[in-house]
């Protein structure tokens, strides 16, 4: 049988239209999630398989977008680890990482420990969804990023110095993080899910030198475990143009790019079969005629190569589900190239 179109553009096929997803679809912009979000907190949401399942189907339902994102949160494999986690809203870490002692102590859990309520969920749904699923996770250094920071901030500052003032703890910290996440996304692939994501979020913080030093070593160790089990392999680093020239060294399908450079200049230096994005999520703000030129101009910047059209990053909460399907509406209808 032939694969599905967003598996065969990630392989590297230059496929006749560009299938399209956008990352944070499930959720965010839905009436019908707040809806759910009414009735049950976040991570109730993440960890009951049949929520977790319903967040992830609406857009699929609403938009027919031509991939499903499994609902998680990146910091879902980390309380089996020993972390104390809050959402206000964002992630806040109880009592941050800071000493050798404290990683020392951090678990490294089971596969089947780690979140068993994923795989159920990506089971039940591989069983109501009609396209690919992809799972996903955060890559090492963003995780090690919450936890040493402990909450969000402006330029990361402890994380930084953490990297400079104790590099034998960071690169321990690191070593855990890459097999727990080694384990929880083979977990993922082993359930059903199709494709995986990694999200480097915060590597735009780092210079070439340091990412290469606390970044590439753990992406290319969960690289390569994925690599052995088949599925497609999508890097996500934002504010990371800085690093594009880096990425030929990292092992993956896809590299997703944020909109601050058009597709076309990137192509030539990431080296990957495919790329990803890069719509910038604002132009989803602006009116009909704005959108479709912002979506015509990243169509056409993405020729000469396979192209999974998505966002540069994620939906922003006040895009109206309206502009999300013109947006759809234009890629499912324009062909990558004119008929011969």
């Amino acid at each position: 049988m032939t694969q599905p179109l967003i598996l065969r553009a990630l392989r590297g096929e230059d496929t006749e239209r560009a299938p399209i997803w956008f990352m944070r679809q499930a959720g965010r912009v839905l009436p019908e999630y707040r809806a759910l979000k009414e009735k049950h907190s976040f991570w109730e949401l993440a960890r009951t398989p049949e929520l977790a399942c319903e967040v992830t189907m609406q857009p699929i339902r609403r938009f027919g977008m031509d991939a499903a994102i499994l609902f998680q949160d990146i910091m879902t494999p980390l309380p089996p680890m020993g972390v104390d986690i809050a959402f206000s809203p964002g992630p806040v870490i109880a009592e941050p990482i800071r000493t050798r002692a404290q990683v020392d102590a951090l678990r490294v859990p089971e596969a089947d420990e780690i979140a068993p309520f994923v795989p159920e969920a990506i089971r039940l749904i591989r069983d109501a969804c009609p396209v690919p699923l992809l799972g996903f996770g955060g890559a090492p250094l963003t995780l090690a990023t919450y936890l040493v920071e402990g909450k969000g901030s402006k330029d990361y500052g402890v994380l930084r110095g953490f990297l400079r003032a104790e590099p034998e703890a960071a690169h321990a910290l690191l070593d855990k993080l890459t097999e727990v996440s080694i384990r929880y996304l083979s977990a993922q692939v082993e359930a059903g899910a199709q494709a995986i994501q990694l999200f480097d979020s915060w590597a735009g913080l780092h210079d070439r030198a340091t990412w290469e030093t606390f970044s590439l070593p753990y992406n290319q160790r969960v690289m390569q475990a994925l690599k052995a089990l088949g599925v497609p392999r999508i890097y996500l680093a934002v504010h990371a143009a800085h690093l594009y020239p880096a990425l030929p060294q990292l092992d993956c399908e896809a590299v997703s790019v944020d909109w601050r450079i058009p597709l076309d200049e990137v192509r030539p230096v990431v080296g990957a079969p495919c790329l990803q994005g890069n719509l910038d999520p604002a132009d989803l703000l602006g009116p009909a005629s704005h959108i479709d030129a912002a979506v015509r101009r990243v169509l056409a910047a993405g020729r000469g190569g396979a192209h999974v059209f998505n966002l540069g990053h994620g939906l922003m909460p006040s895009i109206s589900p309206d502009a999300i399907q013109r947006a759809v509406d234009i890629v499912k209808s324009t062909p990558r190239y004119p008929a011969p």
